[in-house]
């Protein structure tokens, strides 16, 4: 391999791994993502650049207290084709197809029966799990495997945060809003009756991630 092929598969690389970082975190500056993949900023700039001009991210400016804005690197809607989208163009035609063949109530039934599918897949994996914390992320595990880039994170007041950093099925989901009302429930179900669970953030509102909080029961 020529030295000039084998600069460029460090450079997709790089930009792969930047993208993903992004997806993950949210935006960056370019200080924080040269201390992560510790490359120069001179080298940093460069990759991002490469990106913008394939509109694959872009940047915005955040105020901070002190001194002047801050120039953040955010993922553009275009980045999503490097994650998991779920056969989304065939999910949504085949959404539409049940809905003109069994109707909204046929519709219906037919996503009972794939939540009770999900249930039971979901409960195999939980296994005896009793504690709070480990069945989430045991969930966030399961999650994961399915694209959805779950992680578990606990807060001071002693609540837990499901956070889904990506969507596989938003597409479908935009058109068949009861994936997602069959999702909440479906959670609960699995977590059991000791816990509240809610939607604090949802993408298809415009929010970065899909984050449900979990509060257990108090005695």
């Amino acid at each position: 391999m020529s030295r000039d092929q084998i600069k460029k598969d460090v450079s997709k690389s790089t930009r792969r791994g930047i993208i993903h970082l992004l997806k993950e975190r949210g935006g960056m500056d370019v200080v924080t993502l040269s201390s992560h993949f510790s490359l120069s900023g001179m080298a940093i700039r460069q990759h991002l650049n490469a990106l913008k001009e394939e509109g694959l991210v872009t940047n915005v400016e955040e105020a901070r207290p002190m001194g002047r804005p801050t120039k953040l690197w955010v993922l553009t809607p275009a980045a999503n084709r490097f994650f998991p989208n779920g056969y989304s163009d065939l999910s949504v035609s085949l959404i539409h197809s049940m809905k003109e063949a069994f109707g909204n109530e046929g519709l219906d039934k037919l996503l009972d029966i794939r939540n009770k599918k999900m249930q039971e897949q979901y409960l195999q994996h939980l296994g005896d799990t009793s504690d709070i914390l480990e069945k989430l992320e045991k969930l966030a595990e399961i999650r994961t495997i399915e694209g959805y880039m779950a992680e578990v994170k606990m807060q001071d007041d002693g609540s837990l945060l499901l956070i889904e950093k990506h969507c596989p099925i938003c597409e479908a989901a935009a058109v068949c809003t009861g994936l997602c009302k069959n999702e909440l429930h479906l959670f609960q179900t699995v977590l059991g009756n000791n816990v509240h669970i809610e939607r604090s953030e949802y993408i298809l509102a415009g929010g970065r991630n899909c984050i449900y909080t979990v509060r257990q029961h108090k005695p």
